[in-house]
């Protein structure tokens, strides 16, 4: 079984040991730890680790910058944040940046593995809890069912984080035909009118659009 390099990284210096040595006690390969984001985001340069499990608040540089820095620059990390608040804005902040999975400190160690798992397959995970509590998303299996082909084609190109714009491009179609099958494609998944609803139930649900 693939077991990913990872990077840790919280200026909590005992939530930073614990999680460290759970991951360490089921075989994980951490390869460093950091107390601050700008020491994160450095080894992350040198070190290219699969993953990199970052706090959202650290002194220096937070969780999304750095997310938003290793998007910025292409990097092939893929970044997992772990936050103790339950602010809607902060986790629509950090999905814009392409994050791939996004965890509530109180259930980290009970979710982590799992979220792990997930990310080294190419998928996402968001801690149910919070995911439930900002989309309101219903059953991803059966929302898609409602969708036509042309809905989930736009909605593939949504996960991938393209623009309105370069949808109607690539698809060769009007942008506002792109924005038409956006509101619908909302309608029928029962999703709240929020910025960014549609990334994020994409990056949720990647899976169910291949």
């Amino acid at each position: 079984m693939f077991k990913p390099n990872i990077l840790i990284a919280d200026d909590h210096p005992l939530l930073l040991r614990g999680l460290e040595e759970f991951l360490k006690e089921k075989k994980y390969n951490i390869i460093s730890t950091h107390p601050d984001g700008l020491s994160a985001y450095n080894a992350i340069i040198k070190d290219k680790p699969d993953i990199a499990i970052l706090d959202i608040e650290m002194p220096n540089l937070t969780g999304v910058d750095v997310a938003k820095k290793c998007k910025r620059y292409g990097m092939d990390t893929k970044i997992v944040l772990i936050t103790l608040h339950k602010e809607k804005k902060l986790f629509e902040e950090a999905v814009k940046y392409n994050i791939h999975g996004y965890l509530l400190k109180e259930f980290a160690l009970s979710e982590i593995e799992a979220c792990i798992t997930s990310v080294c397959r190419g998928e996402s995970y968001f801690s149910e809890k919070i995911y439930k509590r900002f989309t309101h998303a219903g059953d991803g299996n059966s929302d898609i069912e409602k969708l036509t082909p042309s809905e989930i084609k736009i909605l593939k190109r949504i996960a991938e984080e393209m623009t309105s714009a370069e949808i109607a491009e690539l698809l060769n179609i009007s942008v506002r035909t792109v924005e038409k099958h956006r509101a619908n494609i909302i309608k029928k998944l029962t999703l709240e009118q929020k910025p960014n609803v549609l990334l994020i139930w994409s990056q949720k649900n990647k899976q169910l659009l291949l």
